[in-house]
């Protein structure tokens, strides 16, 4: 449905994002999280076609983004992080305003304005003007003109950013209802946001991808800590590493410590018996044998702490 291919903007000298890759099929509910500043406003940008990557490229169903822009303007809905909604207009105003901007007209147009007004229950708020408005219902406007026409692919920056928590679970439910009829993307700094909403996370870290991964297995234990007496890092690491099931075995900085990845589709129970088999074999004593029970905190928590040791060593290598 969405390919992005080695996307990549500059600011200047500054890089806000960095050869980004990464596809989204049709129905999923994607969510791209990450610290403010981290590349993700530019990256829903560059996705709806409001700014232009200095590399790579953006297709919808095989189309590029920069050959056929209007035609894949009206497939996709977006909500920028903020909306410039016209204050003193009024919601049906505006709807119908955002609607003739889509290229709809005649009784099309009427009826999706209809549809919007009905999906985001804005009936009782036609007639008032945008500025009088809570932050939950100028949020619930923005929503209404990106669903206009119907539009495959929705694009949502910050979609509840500055919400109350009851203007925030309305917009989660909002959200869901609408994502039955199209492909969703939605960033956030927010991590609850994106359990919530989404079946897969892309945590984008100072402009590139750090992670891409679905989140019921992220919720699957994938790996084991170990303690043991064995602390000759290299034996431990030759012995399990020719395991069935295991990936890959990473040594800890404690010594003795190690964590164990385990393949695709490896059985937890299995995998657990057969490190302690192999470590006893070999005159070890086992302490600690444990899943590991990972969660979109805990990942989060890795990658910024991975890219700081990374920025550290790279300090240290040019002094």
């Amino acid at each position: 449905m969405l390919e992005v291919t080695h996307l990549s903007r500059c600011y200047g000298d500054f890089k806000a994002v960095d050869g980004v890759s990464f596809n989204i099929g049709k129905g999923e509910i994607v969510g791209l999280l990450g610290h403010n500043g981290a590349g993700k406003t530019t990256i829903m940008k560059m996705l709806s076609g409001y700014l232009e990557p200095d590399t790579g490229s953006v297709k919808i169903d095989g189309i590029d983004m920069a050959d056929k822009p209007k035609t894949l303007q009206r497939q996709l809905g977006y909500l920028p992080e903020n909306l410039p909604v016209y204050g003193e207009m009024s919601v049906a105003d505006y709807l119908d305003y955002a609607a003739s901007l889509k290229g709809l007209d005649g009784q099309e147009k009427i009826d999706e304005i209809r549809r919007a007004i009905k999906a985001t229950e804005l009936g009782d708020k036609l007639h008032a003007r945008i500025h009088t408005l809570s932050r939950g219902y100028k949020q619930r406007v923005g929503v209404a003109q990106a669903i206009l026409g119907r539009p495959r692919l929705l694009i949502l920056d910050e979609p509840t950013n500055g919400l109350d928590p009851t203007q925030t679970r309305q917009m989660r439910a909002l959200i869901k209802d609408i994502a039955r009829e199209a492909t969703v993307i939605l960033s956030t700094h927010i991590m609850q946001e994106v359990e919530a909403l989404c079946d897969r996370v892309l945590i984008i870290h100072s402009g590139s991808l750090a992670v891409d991964e679905k989140l019921d297995r992220l919720r699957r234990a994938n790996s084991i800590w170990l303690e043991t007496s064995a602390t000759d890092a290299r034996d431990v690491l030759a012995r399990l590493g020719k395991e069935q099931g295991i990936h890959r075995v990473e040594a800890l900085k404690t010594a003795g410590q190690f964590r164990i990845v385990l393949a695709e589709g490896a059985n937890l129970r299995s995998a657990s018996a057969i490190i302690a088999r192999t470590l006893i074999a070999a005159g070890g004593e086992l302490y600690r044998l444990q899943p590991e029970q990972r969660d979109l905190e805990s990942l989060f928590r890795q990658v910024n702490e991975n890219n700081k040791e990374q920025h550290t060593e790279a300090m240290e290598d040019a002094a």
